[in-house]
């Protein structure tokens, strides 16, 4: 797989006429086939680029899996089979399904339905957790009314546990929805990871000491039974685990800290700590106050581009170093998306040249200008 991968991206590179010495990274999902020393695509890439003396480009691993991977330490079971036998028993039957969505009809609920859970879509479990910790006494009165006994709905402690993880996991969902989307640099996905470990440092001292500041559904449950203890023991600990895990998963990232704080503000980078190259640059960057003026964060690819290339060389390699860097494989898996709602079994006759054509509409960003074009087309003349 690996190999077929690497063949594919040499004929690319040999038919675009693409410059091996511009490739600045690879980002992938950390799969064997894609990080194998020997047969994967790194590998195979490092030893090609090798071979024409060229640096290895730096490995990225998408930052939204990596993501996805710290969530799993939070298991939960206790909670999550709780959740799921109950919605599996409401959805399961359409003539049940249909009875609990008039029940909640009855009961003017701001909710019509629960939702299923799919573990593969990673927004799910968030809002899954959401909607069954709302309807929580519905859900409980419904199943009471078929017969349905669920201990864990009327558990103290497993109500405690349940809101928990409905904070923890709407704030992780927070984190993936800041990470998605395209034309995110390096700089700006570093900078939510950052902030998001500095969340959960603090959001570890206040839960030791009982703060639910920023946990709503387990403040809420807290003021509405303040007699019942709350269990910070096992809380603490799943806080603590998520904290050592992106600590873990994001230490790569963590090495390239500096580069990435030089790309992302060269006017607060320290001249004594950056590279020999850069430091006459940075000094006469940081002394320019025309530039200052025009300098802002959320446009540092056009901020770049204006530089003057025979003052700023090496800061302008940087910045096309950094500003070409993928911190995800969104792109990649949103045209992944379209393709596979475009090949439907109604369209048996899509070839592929039609498909790569559809498909290059579809992710396109260019508008095409409609009255220019059948303008320029020939009208029928009359006979």
């Amino acid at each position: 797989m690996g190999e077929d991968i690497f063949d594919k991206v040499c004929q690319t590179m040999e038919e675009l006429d693409l410059d091996w010495a511009k490739l600045a990274s690879i980002t992938t999902d950390g799969a064997p086939c894609m990080v194998g020393a020997s047969r994967g695509l790194i590998g195979r890439m490092n030893r090609e680029m090798e071979e024409r003396g060229l640096i290895a480009p730096l490995q990225v691993h998408c930052i939204i899996h990596e993501q996805a991977l710290c969530c799993k330490v939070l298991k939960w079971d206790s909670v999550m089979k709780a959740v799921v036998s109950c919605i599996n028993f409401i959805r399961a039957n359409g003539l049940k399904h249909r009875q609990f969505q008039q029940f909640l009809s009855e009961l003017d609920s701001a909710y019509r339905d629960v939702l299923y859970y799919t573990e593969v879509r990673w927004l799910s479990r968030g809002r899954v957790l959401r909607r069954f910790y709302e309807l929580l006494p519905e859900i409980n009165a419904f199943l009471h009314s078929k017969g349905k006994t669920v201990p864990e709905l009327i558990n103290s402690e497993w109500k405690w546990h349940l809101a928990f993880l409905t904070d923890v996991t709407e704030m992780l969902n927070g984190l993936k929805l800041q990470l998605q989307g395209q034309g995110k640099l390096i700089c700006d996905m570093y900078s939510h990871i950052k902030a998001f470990e500095l969340k959960l440092a603090l959001l570890l001292e206040q839960v030791k000491k009982h703060n639910f500041t920023h946990l709503p559904a387990t403040q809420n449950l807290s003021a509405e039974n303040p007699a019942v203890l709350f269990p910070a023991e096992k809380c603490v600990e799943a806080l603590e685990m998520l904290k050592a895990e992106f600590s873990v998963r994001f230490r790569q990232l963590h090495v390239h800290a500096k580069e990435i704080h030089l790309f992302q503000n060269p006017f607060v980078a320290d001249i004594d700590e950056a590279q020999p190259f850069y430091q006459f640059e940075l000094a006469e960057l940081q002394n320019c106050d025309v530039l200052k003026d025009a300098f802002k964060p959320n446009s540092l690819v056009d901020f770049y581009a204006a530089l003057p290339n025979d003052t700023y060389t090496n800061i302008k390699k940087h910045a096309m170093k950094m500003s070409t860097l993928f911190g995800s494989m969104y792109i990649c898996e949103q045209t992944f998306s379209r393709m596979k709602l475009m090949k439907t079994p109604m369209r048996s006759r899509l070839t592929d040249e039609h498909l790569h054509q559809c498909l290059r509409l579809a992710v396109t960003r260019m508008e095409p200008d409609i009255q220019l074009l059948t303008g320029q087309m020939q009208a029928h003349s009359s006979h």
